[in-house]
């Protein structure tokens, strides 16, 4: 690696196109500038398409700049994840490693994204911006977790910074802002940030109605096999769903989030659920 691209980072981007062909979702159109690739695409449930993305470098370091545009054209179901989690790792603080994704869901087009956590190492410092844009008939549900130093090594976030912001619109209208701003473990000893936890997820649904709310609550309250031993709770806003968790480890909100997502996939979107096959790997 030259001197100027070590001292710049990893400039990537990755622009996906999907289109409706027949009764099948493809891939149309892919521009993809620096190590952030895609696979090939999956069909595992008839004419929706999955695909995994990717960063082959495995990290994120200071003066890395990851972008992701996803345009979801008419009529047109994707699905998209991660391999594995994103590692953010020790940075200078003048020097932090950027996440952009931009999400355009056309009438009637519906995007699923749920990759895996966000995992920022001490000394980690990040900047994180997701925008989805939900034409009149477009759906999305997708899920985001970060875990603020690495609990599996005992590791807090004693040092480094967070700035995530996400962002929704539906019809052109600006329906919700989630941030989550932190210096070092602020936010993590705070008694009304993390409360000690190491993680934080949100999953979020729109356009939805208090009937997908009810469903998703009921499993909350009454489902045996969630029993999510951490605080969580959901609310419905201008038809944003969103159900927030606090966490200590990964796999328990990944699970109920997981849970959650199928219930969704049936009642909302009408299809029967199937998990990606990356995540039996």
């Amino acid at each position: 690696m030259n001197e100027a691209l070590a001292t710049r980072g990893w400039q990537a981007q990755l622009d996906l196109d999907y289109a409706l062909r027949g009764n099948r979702t493809r891939l149309a159109k892919k521009h993809q500038l620096g190590p952030l690739t895609v696979q090939r695409s999956f069909y595992p449930e008839g004419g929706i398409c999955h695909n995994y993305i990717l960063h082959p470098p495995g990290g994120v370091v200071g003066g890395d700049s990851l972008q992701l545009n996803v345009h979801t054209r008419s009529g047109a179901h994707n699905l998209l994840t991660t391999p594995g989690a994103t590692k953010f790792y020790r940075s200078d603080a003048a020097q932090v490693g950027r996440q952009t994704q931009q999400f355009n869901i056309a009438d009637n087009a519906i995007t699923e994204w749920l990759p895996q956590a966000n995992i920022f190492f001490p000394g980690a410092n990040a900047v994180l911006n997701t925008v989805v844009d939900i034409a009149p008939g477009g759906k999305f549900i997708g899920w985001e977790m970060h875990c603020l130093g690495c609990p599996a090594s005992n590791e807090t976030f004693t040092s480094g910074s967070l700035r995530s912001q996400t962002r929704i619109r539906v019809a052109g209208e600006l329906r919700l802002v989630e941030q989550l701003n932190t210096c070092a473990d602020q936010i993590v000893a705070s008694a009304t940030g993390l409360r000690g936890m190491a993680m934080q997820g949100s999953l979020v649904a729109a356009p939805c109605s208090e009937a997908q709310r009810d469903a998703m609550e009921q499993i909350l309250q009454s489902t045996p096999e969630v029993n999510y031993p951490y605080p969580i709770g959901l609310t419905l806003v201008d038809e944003v769903l969103v159900i927030r968790a606090l966490g200590a480890q990964t796999e328990p909100m990944l699970a109920v989030f997981t849970r959650l997502w199928l219930e969704l996939r049936r009642q909302w979107l009408a299809t029967e659920p199937c998990l990606p096959r990356i995540w039996a790997t």
